[in-house]
């Protein structure tokens, strides 16, 4: 099912909501960026965030300036999506990932890259550890050691708290509620291997990662660990960027462009055109 929505920039190319189930029953939300190309880059939002975020916004104006159209997707349990927000969730997003994919395969689009930033940038990463249909995965700032960064968000003796009460409840900065954390959803957070998600990606696939220097979330060194395990990986560091590109999101743009020239470029050798 789709319609035709107004986009956030009078100059970009025509943009087409679509609703797309995945294997939960859930429906997804997906806004398809249409250039007239069949080739699509798909992108995949960060913790917490949605489709509709400005480095999601930027990229996917920066990709179709190029003629490869892109699309972007909520999350289920995220922004326009079905389903329960939870802290966990990485697998089932690779599935949500997945489902967006097909459906879009089905529609005879070719996926020539995934995109996601932040926990978006584990899930592409985990998506080519397990299926073999993208060819080009961007990890914007993923995570590489996942039992870090939760004692910043739950607070220290996390695992003991939760084993009492089987849930801790995480405040936003004005102490209103924000989103509970289950201890099924940690466990599933703390059960992600991405060692071993590196180490499983296929050969073939080409993996490229983008790292702030000043990254205040996720340190840029998660960024070497990842590149030392991923045979087929090259790694861009922009220096001075933040987490979210806050000053950087052109930069940022522009590398991720490059790249999926680079790439085009590598395909049609190969194929002949």
């Amino acid at each position: 099912m789709a319609e035709s929505i107004h986009s956030h920039d009078a100059s970009s190319v025509p943009q087409q909501r679509f609703v797309i189930t995945n294997n939960y029953g859930e429906k997804l939300v997906a806004v398809l960026h249409e250039t007239g190309s069949k080739k699509l880059v798909i992108l995949c939002h960060g913790f917490r965030a949605t489709k509709d975020v400005e480095i999601i916004l930027n990229l996917s104006d920066a990709i179709t300036s190029k003629d490869i159209s892109v699309v972007r997707f909520d999350f289920s349990g995220n922004g326009d999506s079905e389903g329960t927000f939870e802290y966990g969730n990485y697998w089932k997003e690779v599935e949500d990932l997945h489902s967006v994919l097909l459906y879009f395969s089905e529609k005879d689009y070719e996926t020539s890259a995934v995109v996601g930033h932040s926990k978006g940038g584990d899930v592409v990463l985990l998506y080519a550890s397990k299926y073999a249909d993208a060819h080009t995965v961007i990890n914007l700032s993923g995570r590489f050691d996942l039992k870090r960064g939760i004692e910043n968000v739950l607070g220290e003796d996390y695992l003991q708290r939760i084993k009492i009460d089987g849930f801790i409840d995480v405040m936003d900065k004005n102490g209103k509620f924000a989103f509970r954390v289950t201890e099924q959803s940690l466990m599933d957070r703390l059960n992600i291997d991405m060692h071993a998600a590196c180490l499983s990606i296929d050969k073939k696939c080409r993996i490229f990662t983008v790292h702030g220097s000043a990254d205040e979330i996720i340190p840029v060194e998660d960024a070497y660990e990842i590149a030392k395990l991923i045979p087929n990986h090259k790694l861009h560091i922009i220096e001075g960027a933040d987490h979210c590109y806050t000053k950087h999101q052109e930069d940022l743009a522009k590398v991720v462009v490059n790249f999926l020239a680079s790439v085009q470029v590598e395909d049609d050798a190969v194929s002949g055109n």
